[in-house]
């Protein structure tokens, strides 16, 4: 008896989901494996299974700091990274699937504007109050005020259009640049500071960064995929999803809090990091279809990876460290560049 379509399907998303989990895994082993330190896969296992059974002794005196460098060095940072990654893809998803606008990502709305300028003060300022913690959290009130302000100008007696949301956003982002780059001219010998963090950095994450990004990017996407089927026929347009009983305003609303709120949140932890919303989607949308249900968790995984693996490169391949940041911008950039031109071509020659 042949399976139906519909089992095809679910199988064939399962095996993405799988595929793409089995690689995040990977890659999370090779790159905790990588750095001015070589440890070997197996010392890995070692230290991740003894530090989750509570046993693991290393008696050799050469061999002990691997632990620290594993758990309290490559592992924070690293797992900042993928939670990062995944938030931004999953994020960049939403903002394509709310706006309608496949050149739409975790941007799009000065969100990350808003973090910039919120960070940048706190660091002309040298606001110190929560310690480490105290840029993070400007850049995440900066991001937050940035949405409340752009939903406020974007309302209308009908509730919120994609058009209207565009245009807000992109209003409110280029009065953030400038307020960015008039703190830029006032900062003299601390400018550096400011470019440093503008253009993102893993470097120096902790569990408590960890736990704090995956909270929210964990919740939010748990949030995502529960109305991934009212995106889908929100796609539609406005009058069919009325008509299918799902409130358009409401649920537009609702997924643009919480997508603005995991980049919020990854911004503040990781500082501006561009292409990954943009990219991800377009790359899978290719190969999973347009379905939100199978291309959230499949973006979200894939995010993870590509971040990662830039990461990776900036931290243990190159001779100097580059900020994150400016390497996703280098790869991300000639590659949009090729989707958006072969998908063009295509186009006109169909």
């Amino acid at each position: 008896m042949k399976d139906s379509p519909k089992s095809l399907r679910i199988n064939g998303a399962a095996l993405q989901v799988s595929l793409l989990a089995a690689g995040l895994l990977g890659a999370i082993v090779v790159a905790t494996s990588m750095g001015y330190i070589k440890i070997p896969v197996g010392d890995i296992l070692r230290v991740i299974t003894g530090a989750i059974f509570g046993h693991g002794n290393w008696d050799n005196t050469a061999h002990r700091i691997v632990p620290y460098v594993v758990l309290d060095v490559r592992l924070p940072r690293i797992l900042t990274s993928v939670v990062v990654g995944a938030g931004l893809a999953i994020a960049g998803v939403i903002f394509q699937g709310i706006l309608l606008n496949p050149l739409a990502d975790p941007y799009t709305l000065g969100i990350s504007a808003g973090a910039a300028f919120g960070a940048s003060v706190a660091l002309l300022f040298n606001f110190s109050a929560l310690g480490i913690y105290s840029v993070p959290m400007f850049a995440f009130i900066g991001a937050i005020a940035t949405l409340g302000a752009v939903i406020y100008l974007s309302s209308q007696s009908g509730g919120v259009s994609s058009n209207s949301l565009i245009l807000s956003g992109i209003i409110v982002a280029a009065i953030l640049s400038a307020g960015i780059s008039f703190l830029k001219y006032i900062a003299d010998e601390h400018v550096s500071v400011i470019i440093f963090w503008l253009m993102g950095s893993f470097a120096s994450k902790t569990w408590s960064d960890v736990l704090l990004t995956l909270i929210f990017v964990s919740g939010g996407g748990l949030i995502c995929m529960l109305f991934a089927g009212d995106l889908n026929i929100l796609s539609l347009g406005d009058r069919s999803a009325v008509s299918l009983g799902v409130r358009a305003g409401r649920l537009r609303i609702m997924l643009l809090v919480t997508a603005s709120l995991m980049t919020a949140v990854c911004v503040s932890v990781s500082g501006i990091i561009g292409f990954v919303g943009l990219i991800i989607p377009h790359l899978l949308r290719s190969i999973t279809g347009a379905d939100n249900r199978r291309l959230i968790p499949c973006s979200a995984l894939a995010g993870a990876i590509l971040l990662l693996s830039a990461d990776t490169v900036t931290r243990a391949i190159l001779p100097n460290e580059v900020p994150i940041g400016v390497l996703t911008a280098v790869i991300g950039g000639p590659v949009f560049c090729y989707i958006f031109k072969k998908r063009y071509q295509f186009r006109a020659d169909g």
